[in-house]
């Protein structure tokens, strides 16, 4: 496919080449737009190119471009010259040269291959941009959905707060469950009241709250402790700190996972010894606290033990809270306690003391709705304890 003529043998007489040499069946005469069109696939391959600027397919489709009508208008004028007389010659005044519509067509084609690449282009980058979008989004869907879960954990038991977050939960569903052995413990500061006041040098009171914020989130540290993991927080009323302890279905005491009626009274109790424990950690941590603060503040704590019902109630603000008779009786014991002391009802004493606890016996005392009940204050636990920055320590005999 040549489009030169043949070149005479050196021992043959010269002959000027003829129309018919270049006219052949497969000479550039019969098919010289031919080869444009490889400018065109040209364009074609220019387009799909990936990863590369529209400016750069511009340059390289103009390159293409201005070769392909060099080429046809002035290199091979002749041949199309030609092409033209021997397919047009009836009405060849008519058209227009075939080498400047072979250029026109060449120069169409690149601008709407460069009009679809770039329209392409822009079509990938803004699902790019989408995906970004929806990437970042779904980073803030994650992250709201941990700061959600975070603050409903804060809010509730760990436990519960499982429940809360289930995709099986319903909305009408009330959250709702019984428990025939737990402990439950009320701690308030009786001359924090007296502590309190709002006078301009304490801002108004704001310094005040400021310090039993100090001494609540010290209280709620201990629960970090390995220990105290089986005791949860159920709330505070003022300088009044109330948990309980074996409200946790999932956490076995450090003892084993067997079903509770293949425990032994020691390791169903075992969660009732940890919260005496807490309430002994509380009152050491509250003794530090005075003497970094030079303050005399003391803890009156009362104990108890038995059955509770524990759920979530409001729609707003969910709180969780146990109700019971155990309830009421760790509260009085609590209000008609002694400063300084645990006062604990005489079930209570009766298995905290196989723990290695000391009891001194208060007597009876008269409590609303219960009558006379015997009680006894906790003094101490003979055993080394571990619930102080996680370093064995012997507790107090009175703090």
């Amino acid at each position: 496919m040549s489009c030169l003529p043949q070149v005479p043998d050196s021992g043959r007489p010269t002959v000027a080449p003829s129309s018919s040499s270049w006219s052949g069946p497969d000479g550039c005469l019969d098919n010289p737009k031919y080869y444009s069109y490889i400018a065109v696939l040209a364009l074609m391959a220019t387009t799909m190119l990936v990863q590369v600027s529209h400016m750069v397919k511009l340059t390289l489709m103009l390159l293409i471009t201005v070769a392909t009508g060099i080429v046809n208008i002035y290199s091979w004028r002749d041949i199309f010259d030609r092409y033209d007389m021997a397919r047009f010659q009836d009405y060849r005044s008519y058209l227009v040269p075939s080498k400047f519509t072979m250029t026109i067509m060449i120069f169409i084609m690149m601008v709407s291959f460069y009009y679809f690449s770039r329209h392409v282009e822009k079509l990938a980058r803004t699902l790019f941009l989408w995906k970004i979008e929806v990437h970042e989004q779904k980073e803030k869907v994650y992250e709201m959905r941990r700061w959600n879960e975070a603050l409903v954990t804060n809010m509730l038991p760990e436990h519960v707060a499982r429940h809360f977050l289930g995709s099986k939960k319903r909305d009408e569903e009330l959250y709702s469950q019984s428990y025939d052995e737990i402990g439950v413990m009320f701690a308030s500061i009786p001359n924090f009241s007296d502590f309190y006041t709002e006078e301009s040098i304490n801002n108004g009171g704001i310094e005040c709250l400021r310090f039993l914020n100090e001494i609540i989130s010290d209280f709620d540290s201990l629960l970090d402790e390995p220990q105290f993991r089986c005791i949860t927080k159920i709330k505070t009323i003022g300088s009044t700190y109330m948990a309980a302890s074996g409200v946790t279905p999932d956490v076995s005491n450090g003892y084993t996972c067997m079903k509770k009626e293949e425990q032994s009274d020691r390791e169903r109790w075992q969660h009732l010894a940890d919260l005496a424990d807490f309430a002994l950690a509380m009152k050491v941590t509250l003794m530090n606290i005075n003497y970094q603060s030079f303050n005399n503040f003391m803890l009156r704590i009362g104990l108890n033990k038995g059955g509770v019902l524990a759920g979530v109630i409001g729609a707003r603000k969910p709180h969780y809270d146990i109700w019971g008779n155990t309830v009421n009786v760790a509260s009085r014991m609590e209000s008609t306690g002694v400063m300084g002391n645990i006062q604990v009802v005489e079930d209570c004493y009766n298995i905290l003391k196989e723990y290695g606890f000391r009891f001194v016996r208060r007597g009876p005392i008269f409590v609303k709705g219960k009558g006379e009940l015997l009680t006894y204050f906790l003094k101490g636990r003979d055993k080394q304890g571990s619930f102080i920055n996680g370093s064995s320590v012997t507790l107090p005999h009175q703090v």
